[in-house]
């Protein structure tokens, strides 16, 4: 604002003057101001702080967390009697779940999509949309029925904003802006895939229960810091989880995420189910990973950061395996093979396939927890997350990574891998806890305040990390450039002329 000129000056400093974010309605008047609050909510940690801390709760976070210098519904004091819905619709599938402050889900339901997407042989953006419109309002309304809350019984209602697809992550957020608008509830807008990671640490049914018959809150676990390995069908990072909002991208994929190229190569031997990867999964149970060999992914890479550094590459293997399906089973000969012996070059693929995809992701996991146990020293746990954490071959081996580097290896239950309201509930009761929410527009607005951010990093990256190759074509312009002869000034004036 002070970089625009002195009348948002004025506009800030009086924002400031009325409690910063912390205010209680933007029409306050004029009147004593309370600057020890305000300085207090300015100076307390925010998702994006540096500190190798969660945010903690100030006096200015913890009035926050109640929701009474707000202009919204209170918080109830006691966090059992919380009612937080979450809302999920970033892809392919609706999610909705009720969860109270300890982590108990009172009540949830998911709208698959899948039979929209599979002759298509992947999702299709549009008809997810479409998708999503069509099972909203009733995947949320039976929510709340298996919850046994109405919708004016909820406390607040968290969304997932980002990152994922901008059509689907819309009709989501829309509605969860319209509850909270209605009723007058706190809002907590949700990052995919620190959800997917904060969802490790919501407590089992049976701990939640014996802290409630304590008298006690139920403590989150594993404690911060920790490393945290994102695999889906969209996202494929090593993260070092340092709190709340709090992460540093330690390496990231640079083409496709292990998911997609489960998907795709699924769909390359013959698998139309969406998602492919359980299935092709399945397949390679019944083959013999030792019958082909495939490159390995990064192998011949002459980039010493990529080479020495945490990020992964899944595209080059992939296009490998096309080659190999088209050699074992080609497509014009595969009416003439026996039946048995198709099925069988097709999980011979699939498990040489796994092996090496999943050496790719083991090797570079191992690196990053190395990395992340060197930055931060008291890291004890590796949390594994998003769909192909649901993989037992992917959890097998990052069990061995975990053990070899000392670390505890943990992963949300399988139905909690894939994309669900749950994990996006939990995160808000997360953040609810530290006061990181906002009050909702009023109904009359409530469509202005639609924000959805599909590219959302979830953090800054290591410098390490950040190593990418030269583009051919630009090396070659400087070198062509290079191995040209000097230009005189005698030819230079003559071509001037010309």
């Amino acid at each position: 604002f002070r970089a625009v000129g002195p009348r948002w000056s004025k506009v800030l400093d009086r924002w400031v003057q009325e409690g910063g974010p912390l205010r209680s309605k933007p029409s306050d008047p004029d009147g004593p101001r309370n600057f020890a609050g305000a300085d207090a909510a300015l100076s307390a940690p925010t998702p994006s702080t540096s500190s190798a801390s969660p945010p903690a709760a100030t006096p200015a976070t913890a009035g926050a967390a109640t929701g009474t210098s707000r202009n919204c519904k209170p918080l109830p004091a006691n966090i059992k009697d919380w009612r937080i819905l979450g809302i999920e619709s970033s892809c392919d599938d609706t999610g909705a779940a009720v969860l109270n402050g300890y982590g108990e889900i009172l009540g949830e339901a998911l709208a698959s999509q899948a039979g929209i997407h599979e002759k298509w042989g992947g999702v299709v953006p549009r008809l997810a949309q479409d998708g999503h419109r069509q099972a909203i309002d009733q995947t949320v309304e039976e929510a709340l029925k298996r919850a046994n809350v109405a919708a004016e019984g909820l406390s607040a209602v968290a969304v997932t904003v980002g990152p994922g697809l901008g059509l689907c992550l819309e009709v989501g957020v829309r509605k969860a802006i319209r509850i909270a608008a209605a009723h007058r509830l706190p809002l907590v807008r949700v990052h995919h895939m620190e959800a997917h990671m904060l969802v490790t640490r919501m407590p089992a049914a049976e701990k939640a229960q014996a802290a409630q018959a304590k008298g006690e809150d139920p403590v989150a676990s594993p404690h911060f810091p920790f490393l945290t390995l994102l695999v889906s069908g969209g996202h494929n990072m090593a993260v070092l989880s340092r709190g709340i909002g709090n992460h540093t991208i330690l390496g990231s994929t640079i083409d496709d995420s292990i998911g997609e190229a489960f998907d795709k190569t699924a769909r390359a031997l013959a698998i139309t189910s969406i998602p492919g990867g359980p299935h092709l999964e399945k397949m390679a149970k019944e083959g013999d990973p030792d019958m082909h060999s495939l490159p390995k992914p990064l192998g011949k890479t002459r980039d010493p950061g990529l080479k020495h550094g945490c990020d992964f590459s899944f595209s080059g293997l992939k296009t490998a395996v096309r080659t190999l399906i088209d050699k074992e089973v080609p497509p014009a000969k595969i009416k003439d093979m026996p039946e048995d012996e198709v099925r069988k070059k097709r999980a011979d693929v699939a498990a040489a396939f796994q092996t090496v995809a999943v050496d790719h992701l083991c090797e570079r996991a191992g690196r990053a927890a190395e990395w992340a146990v060197d930055m931060e020293p008291a890291t004890a746990c590796m949390v594994v997350a998003g769909g192909v954490a649901a993989n037992q071959a992917v959890r097998q081996g990052l069990q061995e990574v975990a053990e070899m580097n000392g670390l505890e290896m943990r992963c949300p239950p399988p139905r909690l891998c894939v994309d669900n309201g749950v994990m996006v509930a939990w995160a808000g009761v997360e953040r609810l806890k530290l006061g990181l929410f906002e009050e909702p527009p009023s109904e009359a607005k409530a469509e202005h305040f639609v924000e959805i951010r599909p590219r959302w990093p979830i953090g800054n990256r290591d410098p390490r990390s950040q190593q990418a190759p030269a583009p051919k074509r630009a090396a070659k312009q400087q070198k062509r450039k290079a191995e040209a002869p000097a230009e005189t000034p005698a030819a230079a004036k003559s071509q001037k002329q010309a």
